[in-house]
């Protein structure tokens, strides 16, 4: 698999104020944004996986941390399929 880095500026304040490191801050950032992508229909679940640097079946049971339910775009099509 081909990674690409991002670099994204993080005011030093940020850090502080969460009182953590860059590695940790960057790992919540993946993890964030994954939930979030996968919330909005973006990214399917596996894909988000791939982002937030873990198995699928780790992230689906993640997703009750960040009160996201894990099988919403699944639902959200059987509806659509049905309407």
């Amino acid at each position: 698999m081909t990674t690409r880095q991002i670099v994204i500026g993080v005011p030093e304040s940020v850090l502080l104020s969460e009182k953590t490191d860059e590695e940790a801050f960057a790992r919540e950032v993946c993890m964030l944004a994954a939930v979030k992508l996968y919330e909005l229909g973006r990214l399917s679940s596996g894909r988000a996986a791939e982002l937030a640097g873990m198995p699928r079946v780790e992230f689906l049971l993640t997703l009750g941390r960040y009160q996201v339910f894990p099988l919403e775009a699944e639902l959200n099509d059987l509806e659509r399929a049905n309407a």
